[in-house]
């Protein structure tokens, strides 16, 4: 069995490190899941989510020239399919260009009021 890039194979956790987790996959080779692999999320401690002799299934994201395996537990995990809602539709030119004129304006005005009042109002004169 080749390891492919982009392939989807078991494999079972032979180490853990600071910086990620081994792999030994079933064509006897291992692989690194890096740290920011693991989770879709942050991961402080890689011991929360991962034990060594744990199988896990894995995505095959790089093969080096030297040999070494980039892997991803977290893109091995089907991505559940989002429903299209009113909110997806592509906004068209014209409204975009509404929206920003609306808080361009919108800003405008709070810059114009904040700096009169600083200075003391319109047509106050100074001394």
């Amino acid at each position: 069995m080749s390891i492919e890039v982009g392939s989807k194979v078991q494999g079972k956790v032979t180490g853990i490190t600071n910086f990620g987790a081994f792999v030994e996959l079933k064509a006897g080779k291992t692989g690194l899941v890096h740290i920011s692999e693991v989770a879709d999320n942050y991961v402080k401690d890689i011991n929360e989510h991962l034990s060594v002799g744990e199988e896990v299934e894995v995505k095959v994201i790089n093969v080096e020239k030297d040999g070494k395996i980039g892997l991803s537990i977290k893109k091995a995990k089907d991505k559940p399919v989002r429903q299209k809602s009113s909110r997806d539709r592509p906004e068209n030119f014209e409204s975009k260009m509404n929206r920003f004129l609306k808080d361009s304006e919108d800003r405008l005005a709070s810059l114009k009021k904040h700096t009169e009042s600083r200075r003391g109002g319109r047509g106050a004169k100074r001394g």
